[in-house]
C-alpha cells in the first residue's frame, strides 16, 4: 500500500491535521521521514518520549514482557503493575495507585474519586470542583468541562455542573469560589496547554491553604509537568506544597500509552470494588515498558542535568531573541519550555511550528501565542545546538516574510 499523507484525508477523521511529511523511524532525538530527511525533535511527542525514541531499556522490557503476558483484564493483578506501583508510593507522597491509559482518564478517575470522597465523609452537597482558566485536563467530557477553555467543550451539549473556574496565579480569585461545598481544587502546578504558566509560590501554597481550611481535596494534574520534566521527580517536589491526589501519564510509559492516578489510602479507600475501572488500566506490556522509564528517570543526576539543559535552551532562545525579537519572554521549568510571542507576532505561534518543520526541526505550539518546547529528558547538548540553529533559520523566514 502507498501510505502517503493524502491518505489521512481519506481515511481519517478531520480533527486532526497533521504535518504533511509522514516520520517512519526515530532514535534518540531524530527522527526520519518517509523520504529519508532527519529532524532534530524538540516536541516528544508533547511532552512523552521523556527518554526519545527507542531507549534500549524500553525496547528491552517490552520485547521482554512481550514474550510473558500481554493482557489479563483487572480480574487479575499482574507484576509489573504491582512493581511500578510500588516505585511511585515509595518515590512520592502516595499510598495507592489507579492505572489507567492516559492523561485525560488518569484526570477523569480523581475528579470522580473527589466527588465520591466528599459524599462518603462530608454528605452530597459537598460537589464543587474548581479549576483554573486557560487549564486543560483531558478530552473526556467531565475533564474538558474542568480545563478552562470553552473552545474545547463548547458544542456538545449540556456540561456537567458544580464546576467553576478561577484565574491562575490569582488566589482571590479562588477565595471568591471556595466553600465548606467545594469537594477538590484541581490546578497544574505548570500551566502546559494554557501557555507553559508557572505558579507563584504565593498562590500555590495559598491554595493548599484554602483546601485545607474547607476540607477539599487538592488535585494536582501532573500529566505533563511529571516524570521529571521540570527537573523534579514531580513538580510538586519543588514547590513545597503536597496535593491530596496526583495524576500522571505522558512521560510514564515513554512513548507507551499509560496513566495513572496516585493518593492517599484514607482518600483512595473511597473507589471501592466496583465504583470505578478500566479494561487496559494496569496493562503488564505498558508497566513493564513504564517500570524501565521510570527506573531511569528516577535518578539525581538525570534530573539534574534536566536543569543544566534548561539553561543550554534559554540561552539559545536568547541568542536568537537578540537578533529577531519575536518573544517577549521565555517561560516554564526544565524541558518545558514556551517562547511568547511579542504583540507583533501574536497569533501565529504555529506560523514557527511550519517554519521550523521545513527547517527539519519538530517543536510545539501552547496556544496561538507560544511556540512550546518538550524534547526527551536526555536530548544530547549537540541535538540542543543543532535543533537551536535549525530553529533560528525558522525564526529568520517567518521574519523576514512578514
Amino acid at each position: 500500500m502507498n501510505v502517503t499523507r493524502e491518505l489521512f484525508n481519506d481515511v481519517m477523521v478531520p480533527n486532526y491535521n497533521p504535518a504533511a511529511m509522514i516520520p517512519v523511524r526515530g532514535s534518540g532525538s531524530r527522527v526520519w521521514d518517509q523520504e529519508n530527511n532527519e529532524y532534530v525533535d524538540f516536541a516528544g511527542g508533547i511532552a512523552v518520549n521523556v527518554l526519545g525514541h527507542c531507549h534500549p531499556a524500553l525496547v528491552n522490557a517490552l520485547k521482554e514482557q512481550g514474550d510473558k503476558l500481554w493482557h489479563l483484564s483487572n480480574v487479575f493483578t499482574n507484576e509489573p503493575a504491582l512493581r511500578l506501583a510500588k516505585k511511585l508510593t515509595d518515590a512520592t507522597f502516595a499510598d495507592q495507585v489507579y492505572f489507567a491509559n492516559s492523561g485525560g482518564e488518569a484526570n477523569e478517575a480523581a475528579l470522580k474519586l473527589a466527588r465520591r470522597w466528599a459524599l462518603d465523609h462530608h454528605g452530597e452537597e459537598k460537589n464543587q470542583i474548581i479549576s483554573f482558566k486557560q487549564g486543560f485536563h483531558g478530552r473526556t467530557f467531565f475533564t474538558v468541562t474542568v480545563g478552562g477553555q470553552p473552545a474545547y467543550s463548547d458544542g456538545f451539549g449540556p456540561k456537567p455542573g458544580a464546576i467553576d473556574h478561577a484565574t491562575y496565579n490569582d488566589l482571590d480569585s479562588v477565595k471568591a469560589l471556595i466553600s465548606d461545598k467545594t469537594c477538590a481544587v484541581m490546578m497544574e502546578p505548570l500551566q502546559g496547554e494554557g501557555g507553559i504558566i508557572s505558579p507563584t509560590d504565593e498562590f500555590v501554597k495559598g491554595v493548599r491553604e484554602l483546601c485545607d481550611k474547607h476540607n477539599a481535596l487538592l488535585i494536582f494534574d501532573e500529566v505533563q509537568s511529571g516524570v521529571g520534566r521540570t527537573g523534579e521527580l514531580y513538580a510538586y517536589m519543588g514547590l513545597g506544597v503536597t496535593p491530596d491526589i496526583l495524576t500522571t501519564a505522558k512521560a510514564l510509559g515513554g512513548g507507551f500509552p499509560i496513566g495513572a492516578m496516585i493518593t492517599t489510602k484514607e482518600i483512595g479507600a473511597s473507589l471501592k470494588v466496583g465504583t470505578h475501572g478500566s479494561t487496559y488500566g494496569g496493562n503488564p506490556l505498558a508497566c513493564a515498558v513504564a517500570e524501565a522509564a521510570f527506573d531511569i528517570v528516577n535518578d539525581r543526576a538525570l534530573l539534574d542535568n534536566v536543569k543544566r539543559k534548561e539553561q543550554l535552551f534559554r540561552d539559545g532562545l536568547a541568542a536568537i531573541n537578540a537578533k529577531y525579537h519575536v518573544f517577549s519572554e521565555v517561560r516554564g521549568k526544565g524541558l518545558l519550555l514556551g517562547g511568547v510571542l511579542t504583540e507583533e507576532y501574536q497569533g501565529r505561534a504555529r506560523d514557527f511550528l511550519v517554519a521550523s518543520t521545513e527547517q527539519k526541526l519538530m517543536c510545539l505550539v501552547a496556544g496561538a501565542n507560544v511556540v512550546r518546547f518538550a524534547p526527551s529528558l536526555i536530548i544530547p547538548d549537540e541535538d540542543i545546538k543543532d535543533g537551536l540553529a535549525r530553529f533560528e533559520q525558522a525564526v529568520a523566514n517567518v521574519v523576514n516574510a512578514a
